[in-house]
């Protein structure tokens, strides 16, 4: 592992970047388990403790009791508006320009459809390889859904720009890397994608919750993300999705069910599209689980996402600084320059899958891509500079005792 500079730190010295971190209380609004050091919230964020008063609320009272009028007592049928408009705020965007709705897979789907018919008489679609799976399987599925009218380059990071052409309709990408961590220039690509005459719609799966994004001022067209990590929304959150204002009125999602009707209890034969971005929706959302993402959102609302993008740096680079004084043959993924690092670090191993479950049992929590990652996810909001200390004491040791080394580690789970 090569770093820009000398290491020799102290623990006296993480003990002092503790004392003086902003954000020191704000792990006190989250549940943690006792004795784990939980580094996976980039894949799955931990639980607010005010969920468990909300979802009270809304299963015993709003559900349980008032029933089918909290549709409109308790503005069940409006949470993903009320909860989009409130999101927007963390994302850089205006209040009408996100909803939440449906999980990011379908919400891909929607926008890169409509995007193509925005953009007809061109043939192709750019994403990068290697980008999140599911992304790149909604795309295919897409041009097979055209018959063979759209093409889908799928090219390396330093290919993109220039496959960005007069022919592109639009151009699909993820703002910070599932894997590597690595950050795109979204101004640079949205500029010269609109250059070009395509549309561009970002992923924001690793971005909303951790690090300040301006859509409206970059002029993005199309975004999507998750509510489940750093939003910490629970397992299997709702979704959002962002169109632009500028684009709205002319976007036609092929999804056109009734809650995306301008409207819906009429119950007409014909469908008319909602005005604004509830066209975007489609079917019933899921009461429960934006009740839980509201409260989630209202956390990451709490503090300044400056402070927030800030400590993640701070936590990314004492990292890779410990590892290089005490893991310096390990193989680093992730980009050592900060500015171009999300929030989490990840490292190379061919036995990653071992360590992870080595570092699992002894109370630190990561996870593994394929075929060698370890990915160590640091969420600002609950994860301490002694927890990094800590991390990489156990990481050591369980290096230099070959701890890993065992057939109960190298058994594949269902879900890594």
């Amino acid at each position: 592992m090569t770093v820009d500079r000398a290491v020799s730190i102290k623990r006296t010295e993480i003990a002092a970047l503790d004392a003086a971190d902003p954000l020191r209380t704000s792990a006190e609004a989250f549940h943690l388990p006792e004795g784990m050091i939980y580094l996976d919230g980039n894949s799955l964020g931990a639980m607010p403790l005010a969920v468990v008063e909300r979802m009270q609320e809304v299963i015993t009272n709003e559900w349980g009791k008032q029933l089918i009028h909290s549709w409109n007592d308790n503005n069940w049928f409006a949470l993903s508006q009320i909860i989009g408009d409130k999101l927007a705020q963390l994302i850089g965007a205006g209040p009408g320009e996100v909803i939440v709705s449906d999980c990011v897979s379908v919400n891909l789907f929607k926008l890169v459809v409509a995007a193509l018919k925005m953009r007809k008489g061109r043939c192709k679609i750019v994403t990068e390889r290697g980008n999140f799976p599911t992304d790149v399987y909604v795309l295919q599925g897409i041009v097979r859904m055209f018959d063979g009218q759209i093409d889908l380059q799928m090219l390396e990071r330093p290919e993109l720009m220039q496959a960005i052409d007069d022919e592109t309709a639009v151009v699909v990408l993820t703002h910070v890397h599932y894997k590597t961590s690595e950050i795109l220039d979204m101004e640079a690509f949205t500029r010269h994608a609109h250059k070009q005459g395509a549309l561009i719609l970002w992923d924001l799966c690793h971005t909303a919750g951790i690090m300040p994004v301006e859509l409206d001022a970059l002029d993005v067209d199309m975004a999507v993300g998750c509510g489940y990590k750093y939003l910490n929304g629970g397992p299997g959150a709702p979704a959002f999705l962002y169109i632009a204002r500028r684009l709205q009125s002319g976007l036609h999602q092929p999804l056109s069910g009734w809650w995306g009707h301008a409207d819906p209890f009429a119950f007409s034969d014909d469908f008319r599209p909602a005005a604004d971005i509830k066209r975007a929706q489609s079917g019933t959302q899921s009461v429960l689980g934006l009740s839980a993402l509201d409260v989630g959102i209202d956390t990451a609302l709490s503090v300044d996402m400056t402070q927030v993008r800030e400590k993640s740096i701070k936590l990314g680079r004492l990292f890779i600084d410990l590892l290089a004084q005490s893991c310096p043959d390990l193989r680093l993924a992730s980009p050592l320059d900060d500015q171009r690092r999300g929030g989490h670090v990840s490292i190379r191993h061919g036995q990653g899958y071992a360590i992870t479950g080595a570092l699992n049992e002894q109370g630190v929590v990561v996870d593994f891509r394929a075929p060698d990652i370890i990915r160590f996810g640091f969420a600002p909001l609950y994860t301490s500079y002694m927890d990094i200390w800590h991390t990489v004491e156990i990481l050591e040791r369980i290096l230099r005792t070959k701890a890993w080394d065992r057939e109960a580690f190298r058994q594949q789970a269902t879900v890594t």
